[in-house]
């Protein structure tokens, strides 16, 4: 039971708030404009964080690559270029490691 109403809360709260941008009349103020910029990163790094200690003992090459993808994401602005450059470093380095 105790799940079905987390899955219930995360429904309506994730729809809810869907449904009333969706029919927001004013614009937003200037800090939940500000607040809404990051939510995209900060999803994004809620899902890759958990991955980075590795299952086969990769978890140095995961965190060394992750750290340049964070930063060249970081300095270029283009998370894309983060995200291919970041790959191709994992893999090279788990090739060293």
């Amino acid at each position: 039971m105790n799940f079905w109403l987390t899955v219930l809360g995360m429904l309506v709260v994730t729809f809810g708030s869907r449904l009333a941008g969706m029919f927001l009349t004013k614009p937003l103020p200037a800090f939940w404009n500000r607040f809404v910029r990051f939510v995209p990163i900060a999803v994004f790094t809620a899902l890759i964080t958990p991955s980075l200690e590795g299952t086969r003992g990769e978890g140095l090459p995961r965190l060394l690559a992750a750290i340049f993808c964070g930063f060249l994401a970081w300095r270029t602005k283009q998370l894309w270029i983060g995200l291919f450059v970041g790959m191709l470093g994992f893999w090279l380095l788990r090739e060293l490691f």
